[in-house]
Order: structure tokens, then sequence, then C-alpha cells
């Protein structure tokens, strides 16, 4: 009976975070009145999971970056034993794909709210930009790299950011990880250094 009663808990958890992420990475501001319209229950059942808002997206937040770890992994996975550059661009386009296709200027900004902005730098340099290092270092380490790896981070991380927030992507009729494919190409054409010197 306890397991049920758990089970529907976590259920229902899931749900309230789902519509939330749906809704709150969207465009435009949301209330916690409008999720609670949206799932057809009131905002007390809903405080009943999350004390207030922010745990709410925190919660949302760290939903979405899981997913973008799991593809991550899932890209180091496919491109172990390739060359370093593949390896680098596969980690790359894997990132800024999820990233832009989770809403990543909604999350770069916090909404607005310098908690959350904080949170989402935090789980960033986590998630993605440490990962980002220690794939530069062992390139530094093996030789493969002309460039001090600490500069590669610097410039893919300005580049990452900044594709995610521009307008750039959508005048040129492009995704922020189509573009970044071409920054990534055009950064590391000259940053790596070929396999057989």
């Amino acid at each position: 009976m306890e397991t049920e009663i758990v089970s529907a808990v976590s259920e229902r958890t899931e749900v309230i975070v789902e519509a939330a992420a749906r809704l709150f990475l969207g465009p435009g501001r949301v209330s916690m009145d409008d999720l609670a319209r949206e799932l057809g229950m009131s905002k007390k059942t809903i405080y009943r999971h999350f004390p207030d808002k922010h745990s709410l997206l925190t919660a949302v937040l760290d939903r979405q970056f899981g997913a973008i770890e799991r593809t991550l992994t899932a890209a180091a996975r496919e491109t172990a034993g390739r060359p370093f550059g593949e390896q680098v661009r596969g980690f790359l386009i894997a990132a800024c794909g999820e990233l832009d296709r989770i809403g990543a200027a909604q999350l770069a900004t916090g909404r607005g709210d310098p908690v959350l902005r904080r949170h989402v730098e935090q789980r960033m340099d986590a998630v993605v930009y440490q990962r980002l290092d220690e794939l530069f270092r062992d390139g530094d380490r093996r030789g493969l790299l002309s460039t001090p790896p600490e500069l590669l981070s610097e410039i893919i991380r300005g580049a990452v950011e900044r594709l995610l927030n521009s307008q750039l992507p959508r005048q040129l009729d492009r995704s922020a990880a189509d573009l970044l494919r071409a920054t990534v190409d055009t950064v590391l054409y000259g940053a790596i250094r070929p396999a057989d010197e």
C-alpha cells in the first residue's frame, strides 16, 4: 500500500515538472496559476510537491540538464576511438543541439531571477564545461593541441553562450547548433595538429 502511495506521489511530481518545463521554458511569463490551470489541479496541490516556485524551477532545470548529460555521455561513447577533432566536434555539436532544443536562452537568463541564473551557470559548468575542459586537457596531454586548452575552452564557452542568446541563428535561418558546428570547425581547424605530426 505504501509503495502505491509513493508511486502516485512520484508520478504526480513528474507530471508537474513536465508541465512546468513546457510552460516555464516557453516564451512569455507564466504564473503558478497558469500551471495549475494547465494541470487541472489547485496551486495548493502543486505546493505540496514543491514548497515554492524556485524549487519547482530548480527541478525543471535539473531535469533538463539530466537530459543534456545523457546526450553528452552518448556522444562521447559514439566518438570514442575516433580522431580527437571528431571527438571534440561530436561533443560540442551534441551539447549545443541539446541546449538549443531545451531553450538555453531562457535557461541562461534564469528568466530574470538571479538565483536561477546562478543555478543554471553552475549546472552548465558541471555538465558541459568541465567535461569540455577535460576533453581539451586530454588532447593537450596527448600532444594534439597547438593552442593552450584553457584558451580553447574560453573561446568555445564564449561561442556557445553567444550563439544560444543571439538573434543570429534566426537571422541566418539556421539553428544555434548549425552555427556552432561552423564555429567549431573554424576554431579547431588551426588548433588541432594532424595525428601524423
